[in-house]
């Protein structure tokens, strides 16, 4: 009865040990990848914008995100680089299921019936 209370001190600090070994190893991670970024890359931001960037600093990273519009956001808001569109598309068209032709009366047909 004694060892009781020290092993349930361990079983509670176990988990949150590594929970933020984790948590470390991710930040270092999103770090990496955001000292890393070059113009060129296409990005995606903490709040879903997709964006190419077109100029770097030390703190902040300028992103065209539409044709001649650009934003400045922080190094910070980078949440992950896309991968190339090509391979994307290579991907996509691998996994796509054949297109199957309609004839005209069938979507008449479709599009009439209620």
């Amino acid at each position: 009865m004694d060892f009781l209370f020290p092993l349930l001190i361990l079983a509670l600090l176990v988990p949150m040990f590594f929970g933020i070994r984790k948590q470390k190893r991710e930040a270092e991670k999103v770090s990496t990848m955001q000292e890393s970024l070059k113009v060129g890359d296409a990005v995606v931001t903490t709040s879903g914008l997709y964006g190419t960037i077109v100029d770097l600093d030390e703190t902040t990273v300028d992103l065209e995100i539409a044709e001649d519009v650009v934003t400045t956001w922080l190094r910070q808001a980078i949440r992950e680089v896309r991968a190339d569109e090509a391979t994307v598309e290579e991907t996509t068209e691998a996994t796509d299921a054949p297109v199957v032709e309609e004839a005209v009366e069938q979507t008449e047909t479709r599009l009439t019936k209620d």
